[in-house]
């Protein structure tokens, strides 16, 4: 039996601290593990200690090159995808990330689909020296789910909303 909770790390390339957060396991899907993440919630950014403000909802996909993070309003973004390799479980109750600096973010008021941070990504890339299957692999994420937040694709239509009621 799975864990209710759910450790979620997420590390940069390098392995320095990036994200750091306790999330309720929601549910298991075709699509990937569904993680709440309340309001209150206290986590820890760029290695400080933070609470969040605002809850959430992250799908941590099966085998895929993103997270995605569906949030109700007054957050800006309602759906922010980071570019990631593929999560790698510790058990049942601690999933890994790296994160590659590449977001799709399609903004709630607009529908407006954007690429953020490749200037970051060619920074680190350069930095850290990521492989060429890495580069590939995260630019060919980003050019999908570009797409896929534009024209409706699930998850980023309808599916997350019941999750997301579960914690807002």
């Amino acid at each position: 039996m799975p864990s209710d909770m759910v450790r979620v790390i997420y590390r940069k390339y390098d392995g320095s601290a990036h994200r750091d957060y306790p999330a309720r396991r929601l549910a298991e899907d075709d699509l990937g593990i569904w993680l709440g993440v309340p309001e209150g919630t206290e986590s820890v950014y760029h290695g400080r200690p933070s609470v969040e403000k605002i809850p959430f909802v992250l799908l941590v996909p099966h085998r895929a090159w993103w997270t995605a993070m569906f949030n109700p309003p007054p957050r800006t973004s309602e759906v922010y995808c980071d570019i990631t390799t593929p999560a790698r479980w510790e058990s049942d109750d601690t999933v890994h990330l790296i994160d590659l600096d590449l977001d799709v973010v399609r903004r709630r008021a607009t529908g407006l689909v954007e690429l953020l941070d490749e200037d970051e990504f060619a920074e680190h890339r350069a930095r850290f020296g990521y492989p060429d299957d890495v580069v590939a692999e995260a630019e060919a994420a980003a050019q999908r789910l570009f797409g896929a937040l534009g024209d409706g694709t699930e998850p980023f239509a309808t599916a997350y909303r019941k999750w997301l009621a579960l914690v807002v």
